[in-house]
């Protein structure tokens, strides 16, 4: 059957979805995905994953999707991230059969993905991303979507898409924010950016950005005209969020439970969503906060979910007539409701300091204190302290490393070619050279390799003369004996 493209594929293969949970790392897996479906979820992404990873190496492939096969769980979609055609397109292969669709991550802003080099890193790559499209698109049997964040000049967001729309992205997701706009930086979602990516390409286009309840989505359609909209921040803290509901949080942390015994995942997996679920009832209850964070075992999570119920039953049964919500949310702490990410103002009061200048602080400026004040350190660190009291966190005391000439990462101290390992092998072997900072013999190796080929072949020359002086006296002395027989 020949591939669908654009609308068709939108309308027949993904059944015009319109409530999509978007790919979150170690938080879109199978048992997320099918209570996200029941609750009004129309297409699913999986999580993230690394397309040179899951070519090498079978393990991943097999717990990230071979081992997830659902046949409630489509459609469903893909997405891997990747910057090399070849990688990408392999990866892919061994995917499609297991998908409706692949999605090239090009919206992550995370510092992990400007290490790698993939996600929202490469929108400026406009011929690496051309050749990765072009090439899935040619090979692949399913077909190729992008997720992308915005620039800052709407301009340029149309070219941008148009241009993956041209080398046969055949849907595109939308994120309305730039790849600075993030954590406590993230603001708000353009959508007067998604609205003009829709009205200049010919594709289906699903928005991403500002969606916290039913009322943001349909809003979301109806300014900017696209055909889905995909949730994150707003599925993970109500599941019920496409169908218009805020259910009561142990409802929702239950049946996600029930179906974890059914599709077991990763314990920090399921520990990750309690924590989001019960996010506002956790602000009261920092007890049972730190048990959640510690406890090792399914069932341990399950008896803190069950304590948190009944701590949460009992303030209803105590509640009096007329009280409201506290902390300015719009719904009590034990009913499902989005969490509105603070600014870096909103922090800073949070931790005491004044909004002036100086007080606004980002999300390592702890790390520019140089007094170790406690009182000015992340909880992780304050941990860190109390195993081992003598540790500093100013970066003056820091170790100093000289970075790698070809990624940035630390080079090698003793490296002939000034790179970390990575790169100084991938030269090493190219130019068969030698590193001896790095353990790394190409050329030795090599040279010794055609000293012993040499050798060999010496050896065997050295035979065949031999055999042929034999030969040679063997046929002297037969003829001898023919002569003195005669």
């Amino acid at each position: 059957m020949p591939k669908l493209r654009g609308e068709a594929f939108w309308r027949e293969t993904l059944r015009s979805a319109h409530y999509v949970v978007a790919p979150m790392v170690d938080q879109s897996e199978l048992a997320w995905r099918l209570l996200s479906r029941r609750h009004g979820a129309q297409l699913c992404y999986t999580p993230m994953l690394h397309a040179q990873v899951f070519l090498r190496d079978a393990n991943y492939r097999r717990e990230n999707l071979y081992g997830e096969a659902c046949p409630e769980d489509r459609p469903l979609i893909v997405q891997f991230c990747a910057n090399d055609p070849e990688v990408f397109v392999q990866a892919a292969l061994l995917a499609q059969d297991y998908c409706d669709a692949i999605d090239l991550n090009l919206g992550c802003p995370q510092m992990i993905a400007k290490r790698g080099h993939y996600g929202a890193f490469l929108q400026e790559e406009w011929d690496l991303l051309q050749r990765m499209i072009l090439l899935a698109n040619e090979k692949l049997s399913v077909p190729i979507t992008c997720k992308i964040r915005v620039f800052p000049d709407i301009d340029k967001t149309v070219k941008y898409a148009q241009m993956l729309e041209k080398a046969g992205c055949q849907l595109l997701t939308v994120h309305g924010r730039t790849k600075e706009q993030k954590g406590p930086l993230a603001g708000v979602a353009s959508w007067e950016h998604i609205q003009a990516v829709r009205k200049a390409v010919n594709i289906p286009v699903f928005a991403n950005g500002n969606i916290q309840c039913l009322r943001d989505v349909e809003e979301c359609i109806r300014k900017t005209g696209v055909h889905g909209v995909m949730s994150a921040e707003g599925n993970l803290h109500n599941p019920a969020l496409f169908e218009g509901r805020n259910p009561l949080v142990w409802e929702m942390a239950e049946e996600y439970l029930e179906i974890v015994r059914k599709y077991p995942c990763p314990l920090s997996y399921v520990r990750a969503h309690l924590f989001k679920l019960w996010h506002h009832t956790l602000q009261v209850h920092q007890q049972l906060r730190e048990e959640l964070a510690k406890v090792k075992t399914l069932e341990g999570i399950v008896d803190v979910n069950r304590e948190l119920k009944l701590r949460c039953q009992e303030e209803i049964a105590n509640q009096k007539e007329g009280e409201k919500p506290k902390e300015g949310l719009p719904f009590f702490h034990w009913i499902c409701q989005p969490y509105i990410r603070p600014g870096p103002k909103e922090r800073c009061r949070e931790n005491g300091d004044s909004g002036t200048e100086k007080g606004v602080r980002g999300k390592r400026a702890l790390e520019e204190e140089e007094d170790g004040n406690s009182e000015l350190l992340s909880k992780n660190k304050q941990k860190k302290k109390l195993r081992n009291p003598n540790k500093s966190f100013d970066p003056s005391l820091k170790p100093k490393y000289a970075k790698c000439d070809q990624c940035g990462n630390p080079k090698g101290n003793k490296c002939v070619f000034n790179m970390c390992r990575g790169c100084c092998k991938k030269r090493a072997f190219k130019e068969t050279a030698d590193c001896p900072g790095h353990g790394l013999l190409f050329k030795t190796k090599y040279e010794k390799s055609l000293s012993w080929q040499h050798s060999q072949r010496g050896i065997q020359t050295t035979e065949i003369s031999q055999r042929g002086d034999a030969e040679v006296g063997e046929t002297a002395v037969l003829k001898e004996a023919g002569d003195s027989t005669g």
